[in-house]
């Protein structure tokens, strides 16, 4: 189990975390729960059915990472589907960050609920429903430090690459982390399947 997922009962799935695996972990989800940003809450006294019907922003992310993580719903276009990808996302991101920073409490508060060994680390055990939050907060990350790592879907053969970094690129714990990630993300989609 040490590294991987694997299935338990009732479609959950558990792994075994050291120390440091937990704090990086924990760290990334805090990360990526600054970067989404806070939610928007109902002010006292105001109808929270308001907050159903609130509109979001209408034009891109500028930084990177947030454009890759909400993405234009009709690619990079002109004229009438760029005005169309900023309506679906006027109607759309507000959920869509709600969803993204939920899944990363998650993350957080499953991993502040562990009981540590003698040892510091611990065993994960999540519930089918925390599965798919940690699924799609691992994948969250990833996009994450893709876009850091400026690797896109076109690159094809990039991740390869990327185990080839030296260790003085000042890149390399991030790239070990990208791919840390995706190997937990792939045992824990296995552990998923039918």
């Amino acid at each position: 189990m040490a590294g991987h997922f694997e299935a338990t009962p009732g479609g959950g799935a558990a792994v075994a975390l050291d120390e440091v695996e937990i704090a990086i972990l924990r760290s990334l989800a805090v990360q990526l729960l600054e970067l989404i940003g806070p939610g928007d809450e109902p002010a006292e006294g105001e109808d929270p059915l308001a907050a159903l019907f609130a509109e979001g922003p209408s034009e891109p992310p500028t930084d990177p990472a947030l454009a890759r993580l909400f993405p234009e719903a009709y690619g990079d276009t002109d004229g009438e589907l760029r005005a169309a990808s900023a309506e679906f996302r006027r109607f759309t991101e507000n959920d869509l960050r709600t969803r993204k920073r939920d899944d990363a409490l998650v993350v957080v508060r499953t991993l502040d609920a562990l009981v540590p060994a003698g040892d510091g680390g611990a065993v994960l055990g999540l519930t089918a429903e925390e599965c798919r939050s940690w699924l799609g907060s691992l994948n969250d990350l990833r996009l994450t430090i893709g876009a850091r790592l400026e690797v896109s879907d076109e690159d094809g053969g990039e991740e390869g690459s990327l185990y080839r970094l030296p260790d003085s690129d000042p890149r390399k714990p991030m790239v070990m982390a990208y791919l840390w990630l995706g190997a937990l993300q792939e045992t824990l989609i296995e552990t998923l399947m039918p």
